[in-house]
């Protein structure tokens, strides 16, 4: 195989024109890719330099140029039958995506059934690649609620909420949502970006926990209290007579149906906070999903406290009270 290679094809003044076309709206990536090789060599840019730039093969690269040189403008595009055979069938592929589904962990069982219901031999790189292209990808798993809420109910309240928010966007009321969440030194471990041999560790040991009351609107504005003690019904109370002590328009607080929120001295204060034009809407059973402010709490504990946090206690206080204070500033939450 040649170690050099001149284009023998000349790329007159328009025919660069077309290719820089080509290069920029082609919606085949590889036609995009070789038409950008094409400039760059008529730029001077040597072999070496294309092979790094494109991440491809001394071959791979050669073949390009070579099909310029003997077809022009249609050695952009991969003749037909050409390519590499997809070694799965689409009714197979969607097996492959049942089968994952049922072993999320195991790959290799997925392995297995191909190997026992096809004959066929392929890595689990191979198997990555087909879930990927089927729009699966490798992350965490979530915590969800033990039961489910009723049907009828949940559908019920999820119009309602929609309504609320519609009014809340027309400023016709005030929309918040409060929940608590506790954080500690034994940490929600993340992913992140290692180098390869070296694994990062975070410290974990048992510590008290600092628990977060936080009443949150849609604009990112949030009202928190924080106590190394537990929250019960009377922080709740506390809290919201403190946040809102008086309100000028209707103004509606979404929360679940812990028992520190349905207790006998909530239900008293409801009345009162009614007369007040300050409602309580209580959310269906094992519906998280539904309260916005459960994204903050995972926002904070999964993307925004630093490895770094978990270093001791102070550390973990100092952090975590920083987000909350520059939430709305520094952190943000799009609320679509």
């Amino acid at each position: 195989m040649p170690t050099h290679h001149s284009l023998v094809r000349d790329i007159y003044p328009e025919t660069l024109g077309l290719l820089q076309r080509i290069y920029h709206y082609s919606r085949h990536h590889q036609v995009r890719q070789r038409a950008h090789c094409l400039i760059l060599r008529h730029e001077g840019y040597s072999l070496s330099d294309l092979i790094t730039i494109f991440d491809v093969s001394r071959k791979t690269l050669y073949n390009w140029l070579e099909a310029w040189d003997k077809r022009g403008f249609p050695g952009l595009y991969n003749r037909p039958g050409r390519g590499r055979k997809d070694t799965f069938t689409p009714e197979q592929k969607e097996q492959i995506r049942t089968w994952a589904q049922a072993h999320p962990k195991q790959l290799k069982q997925v392995l297995q059934k191909i190997d026992e219901q096809w004959g066929i031999t392929v890595s689990i790189k191979t198997i990555k690649r087909v879930l990927k292209a089927l729009r699966m990808s490798w992350h965490r798993f979530r915590r969800v609620p033990w039961g489910h809420p009723n049907p009828q109910e949940y559908k019920a309240k999820q119009a309602e909420l929609e309504d609320l928010k519609r009014l809340d966007d027309q400023g016709d009321i005030d929309l918040y949502y409060l929940d608590q969440a506790g954080f500690c030194l034994i940490p929600c471990v993340p992913y992140g970006w290692q180098p390869v041999g070296e694994t990062l560790g975070i410290p974990s040991r048992r510590s008290q926990s600092l628990n977060v009351l936080g009443i949150m609107n849609r604009n990112n504005d949030l009202k928190v209290y924080t106590s190394e003690q537990s929250i019960n019904s009377d922080v709740v109370i506390h809290c919201i007579e403190t946040f809102f002590p008086a309100v000028d328009k209707r103004t509606v607080i979404v929360m679940d149906q812990a028992p520190i929120h349905t207790s006998y001295a909530m239900q008293e204060k409801r009345q009162e906070w009614a007369e007040r034009h300050l409602e309580i809407f209580e959310l269906p059973s094992y519906s998280p999903e539904l309260n916005l402010i459960e994204i903050l709490w995972r926002f904070i504990k999964y993307e925004w406290l630093d490895v770094r946090a978990y270093q001791g206690w102070a550390c973990l206080v100092k952090q975590v009270e920083e987000v909350l204070r520059e939430f709305g500033d520094k952190y943000v939450i799009n609320f679509v």
